[in-house]
């Protein structure tokens, strides 16, 4: 009895030894395959959308009747890649524009220096010089050149992923089922995807709209204003608004910045601060948990942690898809019972049944993912 009570905490060292080592052997992964990954991660995300897509092309009764599931997936996808060649049009219209006025932002800048070096009584100019050479805008521009240039170079093998994801779509069931001969394990692994794939399009959806509507408001307040690449300042505030907590606020600054480089005064700087500032407190703390409600049951705190750890692994690329990627891990954790305490903790409340509310109140039988 004696020894068995001695080797109790032994084997609760060596359990919790081997989660760390697998830990960190994962992240080495990430790091090391970073490359490879982050491609598939967004081909991914690319068929959630595709999928949800296309449930809403099967609300249609003639689409669902006469149009074939793989045609579905085409016409979901070539509305993404339709969409994409539209955005991509409208910023090289509006990067060309500011671009055609880089020597008057200068001097706008130099004159709005002056003034407030004026109103405070100090040399303001030399102190910006002074902290401008101590951050690398070079790196920080080549980072973000890096990051957008490596996505338009991954485009291929993100399709080819694509393109495997949606064939391996059809038969997958099936081999769950070889899988797996107990019918109840069939169906209990048929619901974790099912879940996983209403949870995380349920997130792109509703965060792309609320992202959406915010860029949008956003771009009325441009517009009237009178600032150059209205349509641009939007689109950086659309997609930062992906970035949880610190991307709206980052959002904002962006654009009040260039006020004063373009107007060479402080009162435009202000307005959008305040305006676009007051849009963001809106959408984010007013209009969005309507529409999410508690539908992630992600806690705060592991969104903060989750949107610093990928950002250090991925950079901005993994703090934009910090929470799709803890979404998985949680719905993952809760079904295997040996990491459900990772769920839990990952949760916002302890409460994993936040998840499974549509499942308990219909109590439908899962259905096998087409």
């Amino acid at each position: 009895m004696s020894t068995e009570k001695s080797l109790l905490p032994e084997l609760t060292i060596a359990k919790v030894a081997y989660s760390l080592v697998t830990i960190i052997a994962i992240f080495v992964i990430f790091i090391v395959a970073e490359a490879y990954i982050i491609p598939f991660v967004i081909a991914l995300i690319v068929w959630f959308i595709i999928h949800e897509l296309r449930e809403n092309i099967q609300m249609v009764p003639f689409m669902k009747k006469y149009f074939p599931i793989w045609l579905q997936s085409i016409i979901a996808f070539i509305v993404i890649c339709a969409v994409l060649v539209l955005v991509i049009e409208l910023l090289l219209i509006s990067m060309s524009q500011m671009t055609e006025n880089l020597e008057e932002y200068q001097i706008n800048f130099e004159i709005a220096m002056f003034k407030l070096s004026s109103m405070v009584g100090l040399d303001v100019m030399e102190q910006v010089q002074g902290l401008s050479s101590e951050i690398d805008f070079g790196g920080i521009f080549s980072s973000a050149a890096d990051t957008v240039s490596s996505l338009f170079g991954d485009m291929f093998l993100i399709l080819i992923y694509l393109l495997f994801l949606l064939i391996e779509e059809g038969i997958f069931h099936h081999k769950i089922v070889a899988l797996y001969k107990s019918e109840d394990k069939v169906n209990r692994m048929t619901m974790l995807f099912q879940k996983m794939d209403k949870n995380i399009s349920r997130y792109l959806s509703l965060k792309t709209l609320v992202s959406f509507l915010t860029g949008l408001l956003s771009y009325f307040v441009f517009l009237i204003i009178g600032l150059d690449g209205a349509i641009f300042w939007a689109m950086i505030i659309f997609v930062l608004n992906y970035i949880p907590t610190i991307g709206s606020l980052i959002a904002t600054v962006f654009p009040a910045v260039f006020a004063i480089l373009q107007f060479g005064e402080f009162a435009p700087f202000l307005y959008i601060l305040a305006i676009v500032g007051l849009i963001q407190v809106i959408v984010g703390n007013i209009v969005e948990p309507k529409l999410m409600g508690n539908s992630l049951n992600i806690s705060s705190l592991v969104v903060i942690v989750s949107l610093t750890l990928w950002g250090a692994i991925w950079g901005i690329m993994g703090a934009i898809l910090s929470v799709p990627i803890t979404v998985m891990i949680i719905v993952v954790c809760e079904e295997i019972p040996s990491l459900r305490f990772i769920a839990i903790m990952l949760s916002e409340k302890g409460n994993l049944n936040m998840l499974n509310t549509d499942e308990e109140e219909t109590n439908e039988v899962p259905v096998p993912i087409e």
